[in-house]
């Protein structure tokens, strides 16, 4: 099974425009100012305005156009891509250390990416209402308080849905485009000699020329492919084509001209690096372009959001993270949905980092190690996947993962010399998730071998109670298991204090299998265990929401009718206690618990009515 986009190409590609390029789509609003910033110890000089354009050039082409959306992109799950997906398909039959390596980079490719969420809708927002200085530089006192209520706006649509967004963004998002094309267009006429930074020999004279001072200027050139990311993993929103279309025929004319628009504003006038892309357009146009530039950032920030969206949902179903409510916004498209756990948190997040960083300078220095980081372990994964999903040939594949850390590396390396100026903060975010998500992981394991360790044989106990019985009542009752073949601890419990049992039990599994989707055939697969025991596993791809009613339903297909109205289900609650441990293991058991107490309850992730569902309590030492 795969996601159908029902949508028309057309329509669909728009829709890509609104979302899935505003964050690579703002980057002219800071990057070439960013590169003469002073940080780098470059003047405004031809060779190096050439050279700072010929590598953003060449970067666009090959790291956007060429390594993810020709390269990158062939690695979808049944249309969804993104770093979770990428490990999942790297995953498939290796062995298993070479599985948990790969699940480790993972991980941390997921926890880069949370950290490039909260910097991409701060800097994006303070870049463009910056420009008020230009307008009206007594203005300066009311960028960081704009800039927050922009992002408050950007947070409360959030629960509309991406396709809702989508569809008010797009044509506000093309404008966008086009005005950057035009812009450009107007001060290429001027100068059109900055067109020849279009020949590589410009980049390469560049580091040539510059030795050290280069290496350094890739922090700062990285910034006009922040969000490459984020359209891998917001694929699974709107397809492959309307990505792939809407970049080549719009996203990626525009941004070229715009930069080399601002490069030849630059040649003409030095002085105008103070905002050159704001410098660009004629007086009159200020004020509108102002405005233009708000909106355009705030669609910047919903490629990342919706994004990460999608790497929380994969993470829930995978069981990295916590269950959590996950509210799908559009019946005709999977893809689409609102977290509002993620959505809150990172509106917190971007606030405090707004109110701290006051200028979107100081965020640049926090920008690229996330993003340059999860480059360089997409090339990693995508490379295992080309030899053992693919089975392309390895020399092939070995000289494509060696002219992409060419580029990878190189970069990585540059950025990561930003980590005392700024640079801390995503990393810091991203070793937080790494971690929340390897401790729900690990300790959710150990809690479940603990659970089931009991060691009575489940053949033997049916067996036993099918010969002996206790006292029947009418009716069914579901009891609940992450594991086959073992007895459900709340079954245990229910004998041990109400010494009864329902004339019909169903020991109920519900299974993730290693794909997005899993077909309705293969659905549910019932085993009858004796004659009142009946084993049900029912199998979601982690993409799908299980849905108690959706699994009845296909029960009653399958010869087993249930009406979930006259049926019991009795969950088993742990209240948690925390045993002696080394203080690292008792940190992360405190996590684990905290994690444990704010999850959504079982009831409620499944959606079965709550004066159906019946908790027997015991406490557990971990």
């Amino acid at each position: 099974m795969s996601t159908e986009h029902k949508q028309p190409l057309s329509v669909a590609t728009l829709a890509a425009i609104g979302v899935v390029y505003g964050d690579i789509g703002t980057s002219p609003l800071y990057t070439l100012r960013e590169c003469f910033s002073g940080n780098y110890g470059f003047d405004v000089r031809p060779d190096q305005v050439f050279g700072f354009l010929s590598l953003i050039f060449w970067l666009l082409i090959l790291i956007v156009s060429l390594k993810y959306l020709i390269y990158v992109m062939r690695a979808d799950h049944a249309g969804e891509g993104g770093i979770m997906t990428l490990m999942s398909l790297a995953g498939r039959n290796t062995p298993a250390r070479t599985a948990t390596l790969i699940m480790v980079l993972g991980l941390i490719g997921s926890g880069f990416f949370y950290g490039d969420v909260v910097i991409t809708p701060a800097i994006s927002v303070i870049s463009a209402i910056e420009g008020l200085v230009i307008v009206a530089p007594s203005y300066s006192g009311y960028i960081v308080p704009a800039s927050i209520a922009v992002i408050t706006l950007l947070f409360m649509i959030q629960k509309h849905g991406t396709s809702r967004v989508g569809k008010f963004f797009a044509p506000v998002m093309l404008a966008w485009f086009l005005t950057l094309a035009l812009l450009g267009v107007r001060s290429i006429m001027i100068y059109p000699a900055v067109l020849q930074a279009i020949n590589p020999a410009w980049a390469l004279h560049f580091f040539v020329e510059y030795k050290k001072l280069s290496f350094f200027a890739l922090g700062a050139v990285v910034l006009a492919i922040t969000g490459v990311e984020a359209l891998y993993a917001d694929m699974g929103h709107f397809g492959k084509r309307p990505i792939q279309l809407a970049w080549f025929v719009v996203v990626l004319p525009s941004l070229v001209l715009n930069y080399f628009g601002q490069g030849a504003l630059l040649l003409q006038d030095p002085s105008s690096i103070i905002n050159p892309f704001f410098l660009l357009a004629p007086g009159w146009a200020l004020i509108p372009l102002l405005i233009l530039s708000a909106l355009a950032t705030i669609i910047a920030s919903q490629a990342v959001i919706s994004g990460v969206f999608s790497l929380t949902r994969q993470a829930v179903r995978l069981g990295y993270l916590p269950p959590m409510r996950i509210i799908h916004t559009s019946a005709e498209e999977s893809g689409q949905i609102y977290v509002p756990t993620i959505n809150w948190m990172l509106y917190v997040a971007v606030v405090l980092v707004i109110a701290f960083a006051k200028h979107s300078s100081n965020l640049a220095a926090a920008y690229g190690i996330a993003v340059t980081g999860t480059m360089l372990l997409t090339s990693l994964l995508v490379t295992w996947v080309a030899v053992n999903t693919w089975r392309w040939n390895r020399v092939l594949v070995g000289l494509i993962l060696a002219a992409l850390l060419v580029i990878d590396v190189p970069m990585f390396a540059s950025n990561a010399l930003k980590l005392f100026s700024g640079g801390w903060l995503p990393l810091l975010l991203g070793l937080v998730m790494f971690t929340v998500m390897t401790t729900w992981n690990t300790e959710r394991f150990s809690l479940a071998r603990k659970l089931h360790s009991h060691g009575n044989s489940l053949e033997a106990m049916i067996a036993s109670l099918e010969k002996n019985p206790p006292v029947r009542v009418q009716g069914t009752a579901v009891f609940m298991s992450h594991i086959t073949n073992v007895i459900p601890f709340a079954l245990l419990h229910n004998l041990k204090h109400n010494k009864m049992l329902h004339e019909r039990v169903i020991l109920l599994t519900v299974r993730t299998e290693h794909a997005p989707y899993v077909h309705n055939v293969r659905r549910v697969v019932i085993e009858q265990l004796s004659p009142t025991f009946w084993r049900v596993v029912a199998r979601y791809g982690w993409l799908e929401a299980p849905n108690m009613l959706e699994i009845f339903h296909r029960c009653g297909l399958e010869g087993l009718p249930c009406q979930i109205m006259e049926t019991s289900f009795f969950m088993s609650h742990e209240a948690l206690i925390l045993t002696k441990r080394s203080w690292l293991r008792f940190l992360r058991g405190k996590l684990f618990i905290t994690l444990s107490r704010n999850a959504l309850r079982v009831a409620d992730e499944y959606e079965i009515p709550p004066n159906r569902v019946i908790e027997l309590g015991t406490q557990v030492e971990i």
